[in-house]
């Protein structure tokens, strides 16, 4: 299994991997390796390999390139000078993302071809290259899950994903998408119809929590207004702080990471809402629903940017329901539907304010109604749960597996 990411918070390939290991599967997976202290080899205690690869093509530090420059330079200047610029080059353009990239994905190709392995899976269009390489070249079957709308992302803009999706989709021998709006936008732009697997996170009750209140000073009684996931652009993130002016009563807690972390701390702070909101750092997947349990409500307020987010159906709205926390979501048709028919939450326009508002106030000054929807939501987790979505998958695998040894 290939993934373009350090393996560190992906819920999904969580999942995947340990359900193919329980199954029987001996399951080796493929990722990055970043600079923080993640081993490059692992096995995990769900019994699974992972090996990481890094970006590096020598084993000293760059450093000692400059300082061999410098020593060229003294001796021969135009070569000195020519090096020099080769490496301000490298480092100042997009030359060092592009090897930098190069460098990791014909890794992984080496990786993948050494491994004894029936099956290759690609998580997502970055690893789909990689996986069509070692899949062809060995004669084996490949998997392509698609965790994204890989040709309306936001921050995916340039022609290159569409172009490469493309090309590459005619090559797995069984493509997975997220949700069954995302299977339905597939069929209309490439003819099939791919198989189904949601984000439905492992089913879980009677586990302790993480007391939200007092880590965080948090007083007892007060509602605590959970945001959990990626601190990212397009998610709502902006509108719920202007939100939290207009919310009556409750601390809006946010836990995790991203790009606008520190312009949303920034802001609140120049707004003066330091007491009322409050920043925790992402913590380790199955140590987050200890999180959310302390949670009254939570939020899924993604903004309709592109495809990617109007056809989500979000693993936060199901890692909600599963803490049996009520949640304030957008009135995208996956979610929509899930919190209707489900009564789990209340639907809300994500790019008003007010919006967001009104309906944390109702449900805050309402207990009679979030006790129902609370109910609700520990009701439906015995159907929207991994332990029942697995069985799909590995159904998938199964087929699979079959048709390798028949050939």
């Amino acid at each position: 299994m290939f993934v373009w990411n350090e393996f560190t918070n992906d819920a999904r390939v969580l999942r995947e991997c340990t359900a193919l290991q329980e199954a029987g599967y001996s399951v080796y997976l493929i990722a990055l390796k970043s600079k923080h202290k993640q081993p490059a080899i692992e096995k995990r205690e769900e019994g699974f390999h992972i090996h990481r690869v890094d970006d590096r093509i020598l084993p000293f530090r760059t450093e000692w390139l400059y300082l061999i420059a410098l020593c060229i330079a003294y001796m021969a200047p135009l070569v000195g000078l020519v090096c020099a610029f080769l490496l301000l080059l490298f480092s100042k353009t997009k030359v060092r993302f592009l090897i930098r990239k190069l460098i990791l994905i014909s890794k992984m190709i080496i990786l993948g071809m050494k491994a004894k392995t029936d099956i290759y899976h690609a998580n997502d269009l970055n690893t789909l290259f990689q996986g069509i390489i070692c899949a062809k070249c060995k004669h084996k079957k490949l998997v392509f899950d698609s965790h994204e709308v890989n040709t309306s992302r936001s921050g995916y803009d340039s022609r290159i994903y569409q172009i490469a999706e493309k090309a590459f989709i005619r090559f797995p021998d069984c493509v997975i998408h997220e949700n069954y709006t995302r299977a339905k936008y597939i069929r209309r732009i490439y003819g099939f119809t791919p198989e189904v697997i949601y984000n439905y996170p492992f089913f879980q009750e009677g586990i302790e929590k993480i007391d939200l209140h007092k880590k965080l000073n948090i007083p007892e009684n007060e509602p605590i207004l959970l945001y959990q996931g990626g601190l990212q652009v397009g998610r709502g993130l902006e509108k719920l702080l202007k939100a939290v002016p207009l919310i009556r009563y409750g601390t809006v807690v946010f836990i995790g990471d991203g790009k606008l972390k520190k312009d949303l701390m920034d802001e609140t702070e120049r707004a003066g809402l330091a007491n009322r909101v409050k920043f925790l750092d992402k913590v380790p997947v199955l140590e987050l629903p200890l999180y959310t349990r302390s949670a009254y409500l939570g939020f899924q307020l993604l903004n309709n940017t592109c495809f990617n987010h109007f056809s989500a159906a979000s693993n936060k709205l199901f890692e909600y329901m599963m803490a049996g926390v009520p949640v304030i979501a957008c009135s995208f048709p996956e979610m929509k539907k899930i919190v209707k028919q489900e009564r789990v939450g209340i639907l809300v326009d994500s790019a008003d304010p007010v919006s967001i508002a009104n309906s944390v106030n109702d449900l805050v000054e309402n207990q009679e109604l979030w006790r129902e929807m609370k109910k609700n939501a520990l009701e439906a987790r015995k159907i929207y749960n991994w332990d029942k979505e697995k069985i799909k998958f590995l159904a998938i695998y199964q087929k699979l597996s079959k048709d390798g040894k028949n050939n």
